[in-house]
């Protein structure tokens, strides 16, 4: 097995640290220096075969002008290499070579094919394709940035980049995962530093977290009784004994395959690619179906709009601000269709529908309560996310909010509401307008903001812990209006924790000003069931 490692070149000579091996040397087209220098560590026992292979295309760097120097140095424990063979792929500065985490096979004009563990020289970065070399072959082509890492610690299993510590919670308490599942993950508090998160439990219901440490001089360490090199010596202590921790670490929580970006440059799509193949329901705008990509063979949503129900310029307009949100609690709008009537919506697909028939199946009726607090923390995260982006959602409620078969929850129909030419849906009067979840300042005086929609997803709380249970029961849209302008709140039902119908009311004060803000609603939200215990376990 060949173990590939990267080195940046430096403009003048070469210094490769190893122990005996064979080394090839990959010269990058631009590389230009008088000596490479080959130095063995202190159990050398014989010189390393050198060989110049030209890999990566024509050098201006010849043999005659190669050199090799030993000697020997104190042991370094920043390189543990015992293979056989050690490829060394020389760049120029500022270049970068990825790894391949995932096996992807073209399916475009100009895709590249790859294997997962496949260098690729990075040549051109662009929104989520990016143009690369395969160094073993040299051939070109575009690539998805997500099937990719850049750092070498980006290639462990068992390493999970940006993750926050309630997603990794989410994440090994997934099925399949097992205990003593884990991963390392960077640390969300200090930056440069990293976080051990190790599933505690066969149900996955506990997750316990764990600090990791930095020494000065570059280590790592949990506990200070013991220390470590690399990350790489520290989970495989870890493996071998749980030595303070929970558990021993079993295996590296599962990672699914992530979903190809959506093709380059391709917005406005002919209707003649898409195969309807499955109608899912009918909305306020229009129908929901289950759809297919030509060429893609992926599944999408496509939701065809009414005729007439909108503009094209506005719906283009808005659409337009609407691609550019992108969050993982956002449904990502992929491409639309809009040269003729109904227009096409086309989305990531969703396996579970709407939040809102989720909570009414047998599935999801059998969902406990951390389960429906954390389907609220999701939304709350999204929300969070359009705050931040000063945008507005205008009509959050459980139907608008769609669930994968991982049970994550994203936000769905964000801005369209505002969009939409149908008194019926637009005036308070109409039979279509969401009374029930909307704010009294919105529906007295059409004031829709921030605030309003905190406003509909404290309405949105009392669906989820009712299992989907309609606003208000038992009363009538005029009947709401009057209570409300009376100071009239919904009840708390039995089922729900009097700290949970505190947010409720926290988010349907009368004043907008006085309502809690998403961020804060998410914070409280994930940290529901630990804010009276430390998030992260100390070690002796």
């Amino acid at each position: 097995m060949v173990s590939s490692n990267v080195l940046t070149c430096v403009p003048d000579d070469y210094s490769l640290y190893f122990p005996p091996c064979n080394l090839t040397l990959l010269l990058h087209p631009d590389t230009s220096c008088t000596n490479i220098s080959v130095v063995l560590g202190p159990h050398a026992c014989s010189l390393a075969t050198l060989t110049l292979k030209e890999c990566l295309g024509p050098t201006n760097m010849s043999s005659s002008l190669l050199w090799t120097s030993v000697s020997l140095l104190p042991a370094s424990s920043r390189l543990c290499i015992t293979t056989a063979q050690l490829t060394w792929i020389l760049l120029a500065p500022g270049e970068m070579v990825a790894v391949a985490l995932y096996d992807y096979e073209a399916i475009h004009d100009g895709d590249l094919t790859f294997k997962k563990g496949d260098r690729l020289k990075i040549l051109e970065e662009s929104g989520e394709w990016w143009r690369a070399k395969l160094t073993s072959t040299g051939d070109e082509g575009y690539i998805p940035c997500n099937y990719v890492a850049k750092d070498t610690l980006e290639t462990e299993e068992w390493f999970f980049k940006g993750i926050s510590r309630k997603d990794a919670e989410r994440q090994l308490s997934a099925p399949g995962n097992v205990l003593g599942s884990f991963m390392i993950r960077d640390s969300e508090t200090t930056k440069g530093s990293y976080s051990l998160s190790v599933r505690d439990s066969p149900t996955g219901d506990t997750v316990k977290h764990y600090k990791i440490r930095t020494l000065d001089n570059g280590g790592f360490y949990i506990s200070p009784r013991i220390t470590f090199g690399t990350l790489q010596e520290l989970v495989s202590h870890y493996k071998q004994s749980s030595d303070g921790l929970c558990q021993t670490l079993t295996k590296a929580c599962l990672n699914p395959k992530p979903e190809k970006p959506w093709e380059k440059d391709a917005w406005e799509i002919p209707r003649s690619s898409l195969k309807l193949e499955k109608k899912l329901g009918a909305g306020q705008f229009g129908e929901v179906w289950m759809g297919e990509k030509h060429l893609r063979h992926t599944k999408v949503a496509v939701k065809t709009m009414k005729p007439g129900s909108m503009s094209v310029e506005a719906f283009m307009a808005e659409a337009n601000l609407m691609k550019s949100l992108q969050h993982d609690k956002l449904v990502r709008l992929n491409a639309v269709v809009t040269k003729e009537e109904p227009i096409y919506i086309i989305t990531e697909f969703m396996e579970k529908g709407s939040l809102l028939d989720f909570l009414k199946s047998d599935e999801g009726n059998r969902v406990q309560l951390p389960k429906l607090i954390d389907f609220s923390a999701q939304t709350a995260e999204g929300m969070a996310y359009i705050e931040q982006r000063n945008y507005i959602h205008r009509d959050l409620r459980a139907a608008n909010i769609l669930v994968n078969k991982a049970l994550v929850c994203k936000i769905a129909d964000f801005g369209l509401a505002r969009i939409i030419e149908d008194n019926e849906y637009t005036a308070r009067e109409g039979a279509k307008f969401p009374i029930k979840w909307t704010a009294p300042e919105a529906i007295n005086y059409g004031s829709f903001t921030i605030k309003s929609d905190v406003w509909s997803f404290g309405i949105l709380l009392t669906e989820i812990i009712s299992y989907g249970r309609t606003p208000y029961p038992g009363m009538t849209n005029p009947e709401v209006i009057r209570a409300l302008e009376k100071g009239y709140r919904m009840q708390k039902l039995d089922s729900c924790p009097p700290e949970l119908y505190k947010i409720m009311m926290e988010c349907w004060k009368n004043k907008p000003e006085d309502r809690p803000t998403f961020d804060y609603l998410q914070s409280v939200l994930e940290d529901f069931f630990t804010a009276t215990e430390s998030q992260y376990q100390q070690q002796p």
